[in-house]
């Protein structure tokens, strides 16, 4: 690890003196790494908490600060916010190889997870004492995403200025439908201009009300560099590098087998994907299911649900779905392929051109995002987009919350505001029972969330078997 470690020389009377972190190899990061992948549950909220805790609060590796500028540049990119955040954080400890490790195994229990499932729903469609597990697994998440809005608001929301963005932000996209981007173009105007202006509300790393701030020492503090720094030549070479190993398998495919295959298909139509999915999983899964089911006729109405199911309820990112439509598209038009073959590289396919962009955007552009940290008016504006996105992720808590609980929602229009609201007929009360009980274990009794997990997914499949749900 480069640079040096610093330790807080003059502690407050009294306070405990808080020793510096070892320095830590990458091979000694790897099981770190590991073990955010295996409990990344809880789609971004849930992952970007659980980062927090394990990062930050536990291994002290990366300072508040740093972890929220990583986390501001995140927001803006297309795709999983959370597989980006860790490979940025991975990139800063090691480098390039660093990133790669941490944001490849952060995929990696997912895609092994909605490979097996898809093979079990296009064999056996019903999966039985799955979906127990499933319907289970759905009320801890919702607890643990509840969790983390909380806690991430108490360290992003510094004083009532972010407050108010956060709310503004949520009544904007829950209420008037506004695209998620508009949102954060938005934010960061405000928060650019009051940071020019130089208003105390919009400094970056302020101690307003927004609950306790670690102090260091870390591993990586607010004025560690980054062991790769931004430059002509090798931006030059990341871009060409990762941009071929995204674009050339699709050019190949549509070269050997036609622009009009299912593969070449799949391959084109997950890639355009890759470059607008803004605002994470939700924002575009609409679309998706609209191509997939109308245009392409990949799935059938109501399948889209069953694969979001699967990717809200096992590790990695929500967009981790799309795997399961590639695997469908592909299994049911498999050509000369034995169908589960088919679908399996169709799968795996889906899951390279979604998540080979996600490295180009940070190795190419973290280097200058880390240059740009000192700059005030970038800062206030990174940390007011923040403070938006904990709106739209506390949307996101609210939509998983409708739609654990409730069986059916409809849509409501009422002026210009256009939301969902629930059919109470279709409360199911099961559901309700394991989720309050999940809140309880979590904000009362402070369970962990593996044993969270595991007591609600047996629960889950008690229920099943019992023929409850």
């Amino acid at each position: 690890m480069a640079g040096t470690i610093r330790i807080q020389t003059a502690p407050e009377p009294g306070a405990a003196i808080q020793e510096a972190p070892l320095p830590v190899t990458l091979a000694e990061a790897v099981p770190v790494w590991a073990r955010i992948a295996a409990l990344s549950f809880g789609g971004p909220a849930g992952q970007i908490a659980v980062m927090h805790r394990i990062l930050v609060e536990e291994k002290r590796w990366i300072s508040e600060n740093r972890f929220l500028h990583a986390l501001n540049f995140c927001t803006l990119l297309p795709g999983p916010e959370a597989q980006q955040l860790a490979t940025y954080v991975g990139w800063l400890m090691h480098g390039t190889r660093g990133g790669l490790v941490a944001g490849g195994l952060f995929v990696l229990p997912g895609v092994v997870a909605i490979m097996a499932l898809s093979w079990v729903y296009a064999l056996y469609g019903n999966v039985g004492l799955v979906a127990g597990l499933f319907f289970g697994l759905k009320a801890a998440v919702l607890a643990i995403v509840l969790q983390a809005v909380i806690r991430i608001g108490q360290r992003a929301l510094k004083g009532p200025v972010m407050v108010g963005l956060a709310a503004a932000a949520f009544v904007a996209i829950f209420f008037f439908d506004v695209p998620f981007p508009l949102i954060v173009l938005a934010a960061g105007v405000i928060g650019y201009l009051g940071g020019r202006a130089g208003l105390p509300q919009f400094k970056a790393g302020g101690h307003g009300g927004g609950g306790k701030v670690l102090e260091g020492p870390f591993l990586l503090d607010d004025h560690e560099l980054p062991q790769e720094r931004a430059a002509a030549g090798p931006t030059l070479r990341r871009l060409l590098t990762w941009g071929a190993i995204w674009l050339v398998p699709v050019a190949a495919l549509i070269l050997a087998l036609g622009p009009d295959d299912v593969f070449s298909h799949v391959a084109v139509f997950f890639s355009k994907m890759a470059m607008v999915t803004f605002g994470g999983a939700y924002a575009v899964l609409s679309y998706v299911a609209q191509q997939a089911v109308e245009h392409y006729g990949w799935l059938r109405p109501g399948e889209m649900l069953d694969g979001l199911g699967m990717a809200e309820t096992t590790p990695g990112p929500l967009i981790m779905v799309t795997q399961f439509v590639g695997f469908m598209a592909t299994f049911r038009n498999p050509g000369a392929l034995p169908p589960l073959v088919a679908g399996t590289l169709g799968g795996l396919l889906t899951t390279w051109v979604t998540f080979a962009p996600c490295f180009l955007w940070i190795f190419v552009g973290a280097p200058y995002v880390e240059r740009l940290r000192g700059n005030r008016a970038l800062a206030a504006a990174l940390s007011a987009i923040t403070a938006a996105v904990v709106g739209v992720i506390l949307n996101l808590a609210v939509w998983f919350a409708l739609h654990t609980i409730f069986a059916q929602t409809r849509p409501m229009t009422v002026g210009p505001l256009r939301f969902d609201v629930p059919i109470p007929s279709s409360l199911n009360p099961w559901a309700l029972t394991l989720a309050a009980a999940a809140v309880m274990a979590v904000f009362r009794f402070k369970l962990g969330m593996i044993q969270t997990l595991a007591a609600c997914a047996a629960a889950g499949m008690a229920l099943r078997l019992a023929g409850l749900v």
